[in-house]
């Protein structure tokens, strides 16, 4: 089906003046200027952005809207809506038939992606239940619309309710003779089972339909679960009652008890009113998965005060797009990702980083979505916006990770595959065995042991176990500014026993500054900065930076310097003012032939020493000077080793700095090994050198030249203020940029790994102990034959536990 033909026109605006841009979804006036003409039709656009991605390929913006708009509900096009598992698909009508749902209806937005919390490869456009294990869909990314009540939470909750109004009266007409209230001596046998028909009736078919249908479902793929074995119970238990009081001679003598045969419609009502009360419960308790996520969305404002040239307008974040001006007044929160055009304040940055210390903001600084100005008003372009702020991408990040799947899950899986058939085997044999070796009534014990089993057995709780522990255990981390890229770096991360740790901007502030200056021959300290500066402003190395920020501190007059050449690992060179300058390692200016390096040398042990950097300047094929730049440790780094220390962690530390220099920050610090002066390959030849001695291995970094070791280790943890490829290469990325957050990262897969231990043992204990007794392997002992409804009861309980059990983490303390 073509639907850009069938639906161009079908984009739905109640104002009359105004049209939907096919792109983005806005709603934009029918006068814009920003207009094109595809097969006839007129279209309208709310930017330059849009009208350039709809020229480039008209109709398939026209199909991805339709597709869109279809999925919302807005549009039944009578085609089908493809649900993906894996690399295989399945089909479904779309709108069913059905009535469309407007996206009101709900709080939640209807075309999001839902996936499975089970199985994350199940993915689908608006809410639904697995077509694998039948649990209720859930938005791969959470939206603050899905706070509140949701139509599934409401929905189930609604029918529980009913369910206890109807099962309440039943259980107590059904079990009235134990207690001595004998209902059947009031009314006839017949009206009595007649009575409890028209009471479990509803409960089975109307409050326990979703149940069913997920259950025929289940049999329909083959794909077994628990709504299989919740179907065939109830099911079994209803349609035996039921004949009782429509056909009751039929029913064998060795079913009766007390010379009539037994009705079970209690048994059914109360499994189903108890298994919805075990969905509500963990539809409640997994909403609060999604907290962390959704205190990150908070952290940005609703709308943004756009300038222009007609003067200034409020508009949505979803309107703000890349070059626009915004006004940020005192005290609100920035919208978006941007750059100063005027004005200073001091922004509150304590969402990224963790630092409590506003931080001063003036034109051509750079300033973040979702932090907050303090003081002055500013004026700022947009420079990301949406999906390409810092804070979109870490709530992308977050969620991403709450779906991967852990390692220790396919255990999980592969039981799973064959848990269903075999509690429906052992529910055969139970009948079996009661039926040949029982007492009297012999069908009647048989009967009850086989639902018991087939109603305890639930496989939820196995399943949840490890997706609950790893979705909230991410959510925690989120909120410490750790961010987990996958639930298999959790894992591995557990086991990591050495840490290896860059020195620039990982144990230090990675804001260095020149603190000392010593020239030899005819050079004074301005010319050299002056010269230095003019270099040194075409790199981006944080050294580089100090060199220029001292030379404008002492107010030196900007130079500007051409033929500037990096010299990898080494130092940068360039020509300025018809001088050549070589900045960079004493063994750098030696390769080059530089005089004097020998002399620069002996004064640089002092520096060294006492743990500063030192920079060789030549000018002229001369040693010019000699720079003493120094990179204060974080006042975190100390507490940060301690704690990694006290988890068993070796901490090694490379650095490309000299020996000395690392040496005296290593001593300060108490590093357990250091290695100076490496460079970025040998930086990842360490960390293989690591692994093939059977280390495990977690590298932290924050620069470019950290990427490749980052990638080769078994996990990569990343400085959120470094640069992105650093970011792109790791497993971990500490928000904030803090060796705290190593430690953090270190406690949390522990914690978390012990938490999906935990659930797992208990699921497994559970369904080891509950079958067999449901079986009735107490009786012979005892005389215990577990009640249907007492199996329905702990099988309800037993998922909600591990939810229980996975959201303790969320007050786990990490640092």
């Amino acid at each position: 089906m073509d639907h850009a033909k069938n639906h161009e026109t079908s984009l739905p605006v109640a104002d009359p003046s105004m049209q939907i841009d096919p792109v983005c979804g806005m709603k934009v006036p029918k006068d814009s200027p920003r207009s094109a003409d595809f097969q006839g039709k007129h279209y309208v656009f709310c930017s330059d952005g849009c009208l350039s991605k709809f020229q480039d390929d008209p109709a398939e913006v026209l199909a991805k809207r339709a597709q869109k708009e279809a999925a919302s509900g807005s549009i039944c096009c009578g085609g089908e809506a493809t649900i993906q598992i894996g690399e295989s698909s399945t089909t479904s009508s779309c709108c069913g038939g059905q009535p469309s749902t407007k996206a009101s209806d709900s709080p939640a937005d209807p075309t999001a992606i839902y996936t499975c919390p089970m199985h994350p490869e199940i993915e689908q456009a608006g809410p639904g239940d697995c077509p694998i294990c039948g649990m209720d869909l859930e938005p791969k990314v959470v939206s603050l619309a899905d706070e509140g009540d949701d139509q599934q939470y409401a929905d189930m909750k609604r029918r529980f309710w009913v369910g206890v109004a109807l099962s309440v009266p039943l259980l107590i007409i059904a079990m009235g003779p134990m207690v001595g209230l004998r209902i059947a001596d009031w009314i006839s046998q017949t009206m009595f089972g007649w009575l409890q028909l028209a009471l479990a009736t509803p409960v089975v078919f109307w409050c326990g339909w979703p149940l069913l249908v997920r259950g025929a479902k289940s049999f329909r793929t083959m794909n077994l679960n628990m709504f299989s074995l919740i179907a065939v119970g109830t099911l079994a238990a209803y349609m035996f009652s039921l004949v009782v009081v429509l056909l009751p001679g039929v029913i064998p003598e060795a079913f009766f008890e007390n010379g009539v045969p037994p009705l079970y419609f209690e048994a059914a009502a109360v499994i189903i009113t108890l298994v919805l009360l075990g969905q509500v419960l963990e539809l409640r308790a997994r909403q609060q998965t999604g907290g962390a996520i959704r205190e990150l969305m908070k952290l940005a404002p609703d709308t943004a005060h756009r300038i222009t040239d007609d003067g200034e307008e409020d508009v949505s974040l979803d309107s703000v797009h890349k070059g626009d001006r915004l006004r940020v007044r005192p005290g609100e929160k920035v919208p978006v990702d941007g750059k100063v055009l005027s004005g200073s304040s001091s922004v509150d940055e304590s969402m990224l980083t963790g630092e409590p210390m506003p931080v001063k903001k003036v034109e051509g600084d750079e300033i973040t979505g979702g932090t907050l100005n303090q003081t002055g008003a500013l004026v700022m372009e947009a420079v990301g916006v949406g999906g390409d702020t810092v804070l979109s991408r870490i709530v992308q990040m977050v969620a991403d990770a709450q779906r991967s799947r852990a390692p220790i899950q396919k255990l999980v899986d592969v039981v799973a595959r064959y848990f269903v058939p075999a509690v429906i085997v052992c529910s055969i044999l139970a009948f079996i065995g009661w039926a040949v070796l029982g007492p009297q009534p012999q069908l009647a014990h048989a009967f009850v042991a086989a639902v018991a089993v087939l109603i305890i057995a639930c496989p939820c709780a196995l399943g949840l176990a490890t997706p609950m522990s790893v979705m909230v255990g991410v959510g925690r981390g989120a909120k410490e500014g750790v961010l987990i890229k996958n639930a298999e770096v959790l894992e591995v991360m557990e086991k990591v026993d050495t840490i290896v740790v860059d020195k620039t901007g990982t144990l230090t502030q990675g804001r260095p500054e020149v603190t000392g200056v010593e020239t030899f021959g005819n050079w004074n300290q301005d010319d050299v900065l002056t010269l230095a500066a003019a270099v040194e402003a075409q790199s981006e190395h944080p050294l580089a930076q100090a060199v220029v920020r001292r030379a404008k501190a002492g107010e030196l007059q900007a130079v500007e310097a051409r033929e500037f050449n990096s010299i990898t690992g080494g130092g940068v060179q360039a020509r300025v003012d018809d001088h050549d300058v070589l900045i960079g390692k004493a063994d750098l200016l030696d390769e080059q032939g530089i005089e004097g390096v020998d002399a620069g040398r002996e004064k640089a042990g002092s520096h060294q020493a006492e743990g500063a950097t030192v920079v060789f300047v030549a000018i002229d094929n001369q040693l010019a000077a000699i720079l003493a730049i120094t990179d204060p440790i974080k006042q975190s780094t100390p507490a940060a080793l301690k704690t990694l220390h006290e988890l068993g962690l070796k901490v090694v530390m490379l650095t490309g700095d000299a020996e000395p220099t690392a040496k005296a920050v290593a001593s300060r610090l108490g590093i357990d090994e250091f290695h100076a002066g490496v460079s970025p390959e040998e930086k990842h030849d360490f960390v293989r050198k690591l692994k093939k001695e059977g280390k495990t291995v977690a590298m932290c970094g924050d620069g470019i030249n950290d990427a490749p070791a980052l990638a080769e280790a078994n996990v990569g943890i990343a400085m959120g203020t470094g640069t992105g490829v650093a970011i792109e290469s790791a497993g971990v990325t500490l928000v904030g940029g803090d060796l705290r957050g190593v430690a953090a990262a270190a406690n949390l897969s522990r914690k978390t790994m012990s938490n999906i231990r935990q659930n797992l043992f208990f699921a497994f204990i559970y369904n080891a102990l509950g079958i067999p007794v449901a079986a009735g392997l107490l009786y012979p002992f005892f005389g215990i034959l577990l009640s249907p409804m007492i199996a329905a009861a702990a099988m309800s309980f037993s998922s909600v536990s591990v939810i229980a059990n996975a959201l303790r983490l969320r007050a786990a303390k990490l640092t």
